[in-house]
């Protein structure tokens, strides 16, 4: 039930509905983007701006307060980063709340998102520390090296199970719930319109949904900064 379905197709070339629903976020992302950065002043004159730059205040002081000061003069893309995986993350949970499959149940989405953290951390470590970057590999005796190897590749597991067996397992529960809504409308035949799918499932939504999926994306945008950040210091 939860395999990937392809909607589009051109040739030999299909596109499965997780790329699809992706593509729609990322419009939604770069439509809303645009319209909020539209008539920026200096000095804000409007409650669109006022709100923006709070929020963003807001990002650069997480992000600045977790990965640190040093960390973020020389890589101060890392704020724009989390911010976009963090909404990206947000609207791939809610746009179930609109008919669609939830990105983060396909597991394709969320081991591609922790390959980029995984490929990061190396990426900075070298940037920050050279070579010698691969030394913490071998303490704190040459021993360990196989283990300290094997942890390195449990990071992006971790990053990628998480999310989804979690998101995935609040799909499955939603379901089985409307299955569940959908046999009971149909033993009363007098309820013609079945207002129990529509009101009953409401709470359901706002917990697996809006919380358990913007925590899941906290967490996630949490252990980047961390894993990426502690690859830089001594």
């Amino acid at each position: 039930m939860y395999q990937a379905k392809y909607v589009l197709y051109f040739g030999n070339f299909k596109l499965s509905e997780t790329i699809v629903t992706q593509w729609i976020i990322m419009a939604f992302l770069i439509i809303v983007a645009f319209l909020l950065t539209r008539n920026i002043q200096k000095v804000p004159t409007s409650k669109k701006q006022v709100f923006l730059e709070w929020a963003i205040g807001g990002l650069r002081n997480l992000v600045t307060e977790t990965t640190g000061t040093a960390f973020i003069k020389r890589a101060p893309w890392m704020i724009s980063y989390i911010g976009t995986i963090f909404l990206f993350f947000v609207c791939s949970d809610l746009i179930v709340m609109l008919g669609f499959r939830s990105p983060t149940t396909d597991l394709d989405t969320t081991v591609a998102w922790a390959l980029i953290t995984f490929f990061m951390i190396y990426v900075m470590g070298v940037k920050f520390k050279g070579m010698a970057y691969f030394k913490g590999l071998l303490e704190p005796t040459p021993l360990m090296a196989p283990l300290n190897i094997i942890g390195e590749f449990a990071r992006p597991i971790s990053l990628s199970f998480r999310p989804f067996g979690n998101i995935l397992g609040g799909s499955i529960i939603m379901s089985l719930f409307y299955k569940m809504l959908e046999y009971f409308s149909s033993m009363i035949p007098s309820l013609k319109i079945p207002v129990g799918e529509f009101l009953i499932p409401v709470p359901l939504h706002l917990y697996f949904d809006l919380f358990a999926g913007s925590l899941q994306a906290f967490i996630f945008i949490m252990l980047t900064m961390v894993f990426v950040s502690g690859a830089t210091q001594e």
